[in-house]
């Protein structure tokens, strides 16, 4: 049978990581990495979504500390996902920052949350819904005083040759490719509104489910609208550079060529 702790033994074991380094070697970054636990997220103002996310939480280190704390940098991910928590969005990373400092009592830390995000979609023409899954990561850092928040979204499309499409008599080949952003937001952005943008700027987007009506609508649409990589990252980049809500921005896009044994990759940046 467990016994309770004794409050005068818990009293008595020593607390390592407080004492001191003689070392004078401040460390960037300690802590957890590789963690899974459940995630609830919410978009804006739609429903929360119940997801699988995968951790890293890290705060800084003066000189004169030996550790830190890591089954605290745990218990700020159990108190985040008890029942009845406030589900995480983006504009509460800042907030969840503060506490993860503040429990560590560190100067400086990083959150690193990654998920697979699930969007219900209806095929253009039949209509039949069915869910895709895109790629979402959460990055917030506390350095020097000064908080940065990076939304990034990684987003499977179609992409179709123009040269291919110029050159061939009769087809063109097409593969697929992935548009991955990240911006550093001066207000909300939704995990919607950059998959949107992605997506309007492919040949085609996506779908779980297709019935053949909605396969030939896709195969044509794709052939209508031919681009280069450098056609996805251009549009993406033009799209973002206008928004006065994104202060910083990087845009890449990786064709999985199908006929060739590499891909073809281009990247945008700007203040990242």
């Amino acid at each position: 049978m467990n016994r309770p702790e004794n409050p005068s033994t818990l009293m008595s074991i020593p607390d390592t990581q407080s004492g001191s380094d003689e070392r004078n070697l401040a460390i960037d970054q300690v802590g957890i990495r590789g963690l899974r636990y459940p995630l609830s997220f919410a978009d804006g103002e739609a429903p929360a979504q119940s997801t699988i996310a995968t951790f890293g939480v890290m705060v800084a280190l003066p000189d004169d500390r030996k550790g830190t704390h890591m089954s605290r940098l745990v218990q700020l991910l159990e108190d985040l996902t008890a029942p009845g928590a406030a589900p995480l969005s983006v504009a509460g990373l800042p907030a969840l920052l503060d506490d993860l400092c503040r429990r560590l009592d560190a100067p400086g830390g990083r959150l690193d949350v990654a998920f697979p995000w699930f969007v219900r979609k209806r095929a253009p023409v039949s209509g039949v819904a069915s869910l895709l899954d895109y790629e979402v990561r959460l990055t917030g850092e506390r350095r020097d005083g000064r908080t940065t928040t990076t939304l990034t979204v990684a987003v499977p499309v179609t992409s179709l040759c123009p040269c291919s499409k110029e050159i061939a008599e009769y087809g063109a080949h097409n593969q697929r490719s992935t548009i991955t952003i990240g911006v550093r937001p001066r207000e909300t952005v939704r995990v919607g509104e950059l998959l949107r943008v992605a997506e309007d700027e492919a040949s085609s987007e996506l779908y779980g489910i297709l019935k053949r009506a909605d396969e030939k609508y896709l195969t044509e649409r794709a052939y209508d609208n031919p681009r280069f990589v450098e056609d996805l990252v251009r549009g993406v980049a033009a799209k973002l550079a206008a928004d006065p809500r994104i202060d910083a921005f990087a845009v890449e896009a990786e064709n999985f060529e199908s006929i060739h044994n590499h891909s073809a990759f281009a990247r945008i940046a700007k203040g990242m």
